[in-house]
């Protein structure tokens, strides 16, 4: 095949680079901003230069056949150095610009992250924020997301994983349901309050507590019960607000209830473990190339995030 033949497929190729990533047409199409007729017209032309079937259609799935699974493999290194070329060129611009695509759970966003974007914006007007809301942690490369937002313990090691902050789990209640059904001095005691929790997967809802005072270090964990199961942290700080049981949350829900007083810790000498992560991370797959504005918002993120969640009552 002449270079000239060659080159009429790049777009082809590329193509069929982001079909071997998104796994179907639609999703392909999204990606490029093309239509799924115009995707599956290059992939059948670029069949039809090679002489054989590259992708394999069934009504469910697509996949790609061994020779159109080598021939994405060994041409999606070039597809990404082309990108990584043209960003780096974009970034000898003076002002940072262009799209900056996140991800990061709904209640954290809604109670800390997007009050802190102000600041961003007004110091790079150029740079376009994209949000999505969701507690999964999506596929960067599929979903073409620049960063992710996540509270967890164990980041995934296949990602650079930048800690914006420290958090920890606390238990809360409203004063006035204290004052009407007493105030638990051991994790025993929950099993006579209306407890609050975030579902998880076990058939019987407990909480484990640690106790690091103590020699040697105490760990115990009860199972509790409770009228209402919510899998949102901004939910479960609401109904404990009304009064109505004990909530296990992280810190960054109630950090605003528990200065006013609306909400006190109970069981302070007591800290839950395993209910939510330990850390605020900013998550990116690996790369040897780290977009300008990627940069830029890490290092805003974790000066605005650098004192944690100060939940000391005024």
């Amino acid at each position: 095949m002449n270079i000239e033949k060659i080159q009429s497929l790049w777009a082809h190729l590329h193509c069929l680079s982001v079909l071997q990533q998104q796994g179907s047409f639609t999703a392909t199409a999204k990606r490029l901003g093309i239509s799924k007729a115009a995707v599956s017209q290059r992939i059948a032309e670029l069949e039809k230069a090679c002489g054989l079937p590259l992708v394999r259609r069934t009504t469910r799935s697509v996949q790609l056949t061994e020779a159109g699974y080598r021939l994405a493999e060994n041409t999606r290194q070039e597809f990404e150095n082309i990108a990584h070329q043209f960003a780096t060129v974009q970034e000898l611009a003076t002002h940072p610009r262009g799209w900056l695509r996140i991800t990061a759970p709904l209640a954290f966003s809604r109670q800390q992250l997007i009050p802190k974007l102000q600041g961003f914006m007004s110091r790079y007007p150029d740079v376009q924020l994209d949000l999505n809301l969701s507690d999964n942690l999506l596929s960067l490369e599929q979903e073409a997301v620049d960063l992710a937002i996540r509270h967890t313990s164990t980041p995934p090691d296949t990602y650079v994983a930048w800690p914006l902050c420290q958090t920890q789990s606390l238990l809360v209640a409203s004063p006035d349901y204290l004052s009407k059904h007493g105030i638990p001095s051991h994790p025993d005691d929950l099993l006579q309050h209306r407890c609050l929790h975030y579902p998880r997967s076990q058939r019987t809802a407990t909480w484990t507590f640690e106790r690091a005072d103590s020699s040697p270090a105490q760990r115990l964990t009860v199972p509790i019960t409770g009228a209402f199961v919510a899998n949102n942290s901004e939910a479960l700080r609401d109904i404990a607000l009304q009064h109505q049981g004990i909530a296990l949350v992280p810190d960054f829900s109630v950090q605003e209830a528990m200065q006013t007083g609306n909400l006190v810790q109970v069981l302070p000498d007591w800290q839950p473990s395993g209910a939510f992560g330990d850390c605020v991370y900013a998550l990116r797959p690996y790369s040897a190339q780290v977009p300008q504005t990627v940069r830029l918002f890490v290092d805003y993120l974790r000066d605005a995030f650098k004192q944690g969640f100060n939940v000391s009552t005024v």
